[in-house]
């Protein structure tokens, strides 16, 4: 595998897609603020890279939010608690170093313009700006008459609030824009992404594998750190992936590739709802139909991204089976690459082997019964089953070790945000 060079607007709108997945109600959100905070910054003069950094951290400023609840709740106009979800957000996008400028923006985007609570702080006007976009999104929502009818009423909201939460410079702009059909169209359209597309103008970066792998972190903690049952499962399934992908021969760098596939592996549970993640008893076939959803969600999202085209494979193929009878394409074993086995592997043997909530890890005995009764079923490939059992301490102890991290990482987190 060569260097990574990805578009970071595919890289943003991949993430940003991937948040969307909690709930339809909430498609395009991230979206409109974009556009509209690109717009007013556009209007008032900043410069081309402030005008990139507002459409980027317009398209993650929730993603702090990683409940349901937690996310529809940012759609009331006026907040209650809007503060944990964006220092939530700041401190997932932070360690990115592409991302690194826009977690300012995002952590202060519901800082209120007559905030006493922040006032020793430099709240950059990115943030005021991604806060008034998001409101005036809020609004946009609701879509129950046409928008450029709705406009005024829409105005009106935003300026009965001017002195207690917007910048008035800001709120002038936005005034002055709001009396083109264009504006209110565009916010609204379906074709909202492509709208932006034709606006931004982002390099490609290259992605060393430092970076790779700081990358697939931050899409691992959006996806398990929603739910303290599945906090380490990821990560497990990553450095299980990684040892397996090096005992089987794979350069460095595919070895690394294969670690950021594990990482990336369960992106689409984030369109299961976590109250059936966490259900330790037997789920309903309705519920185990949204179950296997998820690895087609993952796959479709990671498409943004042609450059992840072999990454995709590896991480979104991992409940096919040889035999074609697993999900969601149904696919046989010539379509299925050594690097997609090893993550279908990788999974089960985390899953079995990591402690839950409700229940202890298997032993080795128990682990690998059920695992090579899979591989005799045409579920698992056997020349993989074999690799593990002959060097399963090896892995056992690298995926107890990464979930042990990845554990303490989450405490540490949950601490910060909390502030205990």
């Amino acid at each position: 595998m060569k260097e990574l060079s990805v578009p970071l607007f595919d890289l943003i709108m991949c993430l940003s897609g991937a948040m969307d997945m909690i709930n339809p109600s909430v498609v395009d959100h991230h979206k409109r603020v974009a556009y509209i905070a690109f717009t007013i910054g556009k209007e008032m003069g900043l410069s081309l890279e402030d005008q990139n950094n507002l459409i980027l951290a317009g398209l993650v400023h929730d993603s702090g939010a990683l409940y349901l609840k937690e996310r529809l709740a940012t759609f009331e106009f006026e907040l209650e608690n809007p503060y944990r979800h964006a220092e939530t957000g700041y401190l997932l996008l932070r360690n990115f170093e592409p991302f690194h400028k826009i977690a300012s923006l995002v952590r202060y985007h519901h800082t209120p313009w007559a905030c006493e609570r922040v006032k020793h702080r430099d709240v950059p006007i990115g943030s005021h700006i991604i806060h008034l976009a998001d409101r005036i999104s809020v609004l946009i929502d609701n879509k129950e008459k046409n928008i450029v009818c709705r406009g005024k009423e829409i105005i009106k909201k935003v300026n009965d609030f001017s002195e207690k939460l917007f910048n008035p410079d800001l709120l002038a702009i936005f005034n002055s824009l709001s009396g083109k059909e264009s504006f209110w169209l565009d916010a609204s359209s379906p074709s909202i992404g492509f709208i932006l597309s034709r606006r931004i103008k982002l390099p490609s970066i290259e992605l060393n594998l430092k970076e790779l792998i700081n990358l697939g972190k931050l899409f691992c903690q959006i996806i398990d750190f929603r739910s303290h049952f599945t906090a380490t499962h990821t990560s497990g399934v990553a450095a299980s992936a990684e040892i397996m992908a090096s005992l089987s021969s794979f350069s460095e760098r595919e070895c690394h590739s294969m670690r950021l596939a594990g990482f990336l592996h369960d992106l689409g549970k984030l369109a299961v709802p976590a109250e059936i993640l966490e259900k330790p008893g037997k789920l309903t076939d309705e519920e185990f139909g949204i179950i296997r959803s998820h690895t087609y969600y993952t796959y479709r999202t990671l498409e943004y991204i042609s450059e992840f085209n072999i990454i995709n494979s590896w991480a979104s193929f991992h409940h096919e089976r040889l035999d074609g009878k697993g999900y969601p394409f149904h696919l046989n074993k010539q379509d299925l690459s050594i690097g997609s086995r090893i993550m279908s592997v990788a999974d089960v043997f985390t899953a079995l082997t990591e402690d839950r909530p409700y229940r202890r890890g298997m032993d080795s005995e128990k682990t690998m019964k059920i695992i090579c009764d899979m591989a005799e079923n045409s579920a698992l490939d056997k020349h993989v089953v074999k690799l593990l059992e002959d060097n399963f301490d090896d892995v056992n102890n690298c995926r107890a070790e990464a979930q042990e991290k990845a554990r303490k990482e989450y405490k540490e987190f949950e601490e910060s945000i909390t502030g205990e």
